[in-house]
């Protein structure tokens, strides 16, 4: 099968600069050139990059992107003079998978392959104009349901298939719980939309001795053009995180992926209390977490459901409470005082997570392909 893969206009591939959808569709051409198919992978130019090679069986195509601006507005006007470049690059292909909000309304050759949208976000009036597109394809419950929601005449062509694990491949099996630190970790983008902010004002209230000896991680970027809210908002929560300075490391960016996995393995619970009720889609993250063996803690997002169940792989806050800080305060204290439910749901998190290998997920989007380039 010929698969064309295009990325956005704000991240390159490999995924240099982040992006869990960038992450996502990295891994999958490479595990799709592997099964014998021929694969071309059109992503944003980057300085370290060269703007045309093959590398692992795939075609990389390299086009003038940008830096993700604040304004929304300019984000989608970037997002179609992006689109007209790619546009200029597809070859003839049996399948054209993109994650871009222009280039399906701007593709209506079918030379170019059965136009496959992949809805990363969540849908903001576009989805009626994606009605000549083969296949509508999600990565959780909660998406095809706000699809359908807004275009019910998607629900034929809607398909939920989620994102792979890849963190993990070719490295050592994870660290037992007896030799973990007491660390809590985070790891995403540092933005108000993540509540970071709440987390930190949780674990400051986390005051009892019995947690004097546990630290706080936070992994992720703060500049706007990787997505994170600008380094006035890290100031403010750093100025937040004062009075417990000495329990508070903070990284920065990690794309790393071996790197990542590290962070993951050290730490004993993993905490995305995320806020984004019209953000979050499925939630990478959490999951790689589950798969490094450690314990996730995520707020009562609908996307999380797919595979976080309270008590049994993780466990769940509610952030739409009063006092959402107490909520996830509490929920912590519960987690960190039950040794042996910890390390019970670590166990069933790990091995609920082995549905995600790359392997798996790849041959179910190969499946899907095919049902929609069968003549």
């Amino acid at each position: 099968m010929r698969i064309t893969i295009v990325q956005g206009a704000f991240f390159p591939v490999p995924p240099l600069m982040g992006g869990a959808v960038e992450k996502a569709w990295w891994a999958l051409g490479s595990e799709f050139a592997r099964r014998g198919h021929q694969v071309t992978h059109i992503s944003r130019r980057h300085a370290d990059l060269p703007n045309r090679n093959t590398g692992g069986d795939v075609n990389h195509v390299r086009v003038p992107g940008f830096d993700a601006p604040r304004s929304l507005f300019h984000l989608k006007l970037l997002d179609l003079v992006y689109s007209v470049r790619a546009r200029g690059e597809l070859p003839s292909a049996d399948l054209l998978v993109t994650n871009t909000f222009w280039l399906p309304v701007l593709v209506r050759s079918s030379r170019f392959g059965q136009l496959y949208v992949h809805v990363a976000r969540y849908p903001k009036g576009q989805m009626k104009l994606y009605r000549h597109a083969a296949r509508l394809q999600t990565v959780s419950r909660a998406m095809v349901d706000a699809i359908c929601k807004e275009d019910p005449t998607a629900a034929r062509k809607v398909r939920a298939i989620p994102y792979p694990l890849d963190c993990t491949a070719g490295l050592p099996p994870p660290i037992t719980g007896s030799h973990r630190k007491k660390q809590l970790l985070y790891v995403g983008r540092i933005h108000p939309e993540k509540g970071i902010e709440l987390l930190i004002e949780s674990f400051m209230r986390l005051r009892r001795p019995e947690f004097d000896e546990w630290r706080l991680v936070i992994v992720g970027p703060a500049e706007v053009k990787f997505g994170g809210g600008g380094n006035g908002f890290l100031d403010h929560l750093q100025t937040l995180a004062k009075p417990i300075e000495d329990r508070v490391t903070w990284i920065g960016p990690e794309f790393d992926r071996e790197k990542l996995a590290w962070h993951y393995r050290q730490a004993t619970v993993f905490v995305y209390p995320s806020l984004a009720e019209r953000g979050e889609t499925f939630g990478l993250a959490p999951l790689e977490a589950m798969a490094c063996g450690c314990v996730p803690v995520v707020s009562n997002l609908e996307c999380f459901r797919d595979f976080i169940t309270d008590g049994q792989t993780g466990h769940v806050f509610d952030h739409r409470a009063d006092d959402p800080a107490d909520a996830l305060a509490v929920k912590l204290q519960d987690v960190l005082t039950n040794t042996a439910g910890l390390h019970a749901t670590k166990r069933q998190a790990e091995q609920y997570s082995r549905n995600f290998r790359l392997e798996t997920i790849a041959g179910r989007y190969l499946e899907d392909f095919a049902s929609v380039t069968v003549k």
